[in-house]
């Protein structure tokens, strides 16, 4: 899964190698979290351009009564995204780049009942940013009812089975999409099998997983000390050999 992720590179940085135009004023963020703003990049296709645009984290379709639902909707599994009604119109139609420069993951294997998890950041081994696969939509408004006068758009993060460096972690990860798929993500005109390939973990040798503290498990937290890494306390001495080999290979 994925609740919980930086950007903190420049947007000059951003628009070189994303490819859109706009320059807004992004503060760096260090605890990016659901329902919280973020920044997507998508392709306007009357244009044939992409755009980059601020949309609310938690996906509300657009038949939905209540946008309350988004909160619930951070994440879409790839393997029904296409399928379930919460996402199949955006998966058809409204693909996104979401996108970061690492992301959270508290790990879950070797930690006993009612014991802390410790987080992990998860970045690419060259110090890149690179993009989520995502979807976005515009809710106008409860169905039958007076539309927004600005359409609500929101985005959730696809996910998928874990690789290699993400498993000690968690058995699920998001989506990241290769460069050169990112056009074939964003255009709906991209066929739904060809679509649907595009969402498989990423190689093994792009990222790199490292602790940090347990402050950024509160969300009110939000500085640059979040992403420096931590040494983590030695496991107990009856189950430190086997933690030892759960943690995660640094590649």
């Amino acid at each position: 899964m994925c609740g919980r992720y930086t950007l903190a590179t420049p947007v000059a940085e951003l628009s070189r190698i994303f490819g859109f135009s706009e320059l807004p004023n992004l503060a760096p963020r260090y605890n990016i979290a659901p329902t919280q703003e973020i920044a997507a990049v998508r392709l306007l296709r009357d244009e044939e351009r992409r755009e980059l645009v601020l949309m609310r984290w938690g996906l509300v379709p657009y038949w939905a009564d209540d946008p309350s639902i988004g909160s619930r909707m951070i994440n879409a599994r790839s393997e029904s995204v296409a399928d379930k009604p919460a996402f199949r119109s955006a998966f058809a139609r409204r693909r996104c780049l979401v996108l970061v420069d690492g992301f959270y993951e508290w790990q879950q294997h070797g930690v006993p009942k009612g014991g802390k998890k410790q987080p992990y950041r998860i970045r690419r081994r060259d110090g890149q940013p690179f993009a989520f696969a995502g979807l976005w939509e515009s809710w106008k408004g409860p169905k039958g009812g007076p539309e927004l006068d600005q359409p609500l758009e929101t985005a959730t993060i696809v996910t998928t089975d874990a690789n290699e460096v993400l498993k000690p972690l968690h058995h699920r990860m998001p989506v990241i999409l290769a460069p050169e798929d990112y056009d074939a993500w964003m255009n709906p005109e991209t066929p739904k099998d060809t679509a649907e390939a595009l969402l498989r973990p990423c190689p093994e040798d792009w990222l790199e997983a490292y602790p940090v503290s347990t402050r950024v498990n509160n969300v009110r937290n939000e500085d640059a000390s979040l992403v420096e890494p931590v040494e983590v306390e030695p496991a107990a001495p009856a189950a430190a050999a086997e933690e030892k080999s759960r943690q995660p290979r640094l590649l």
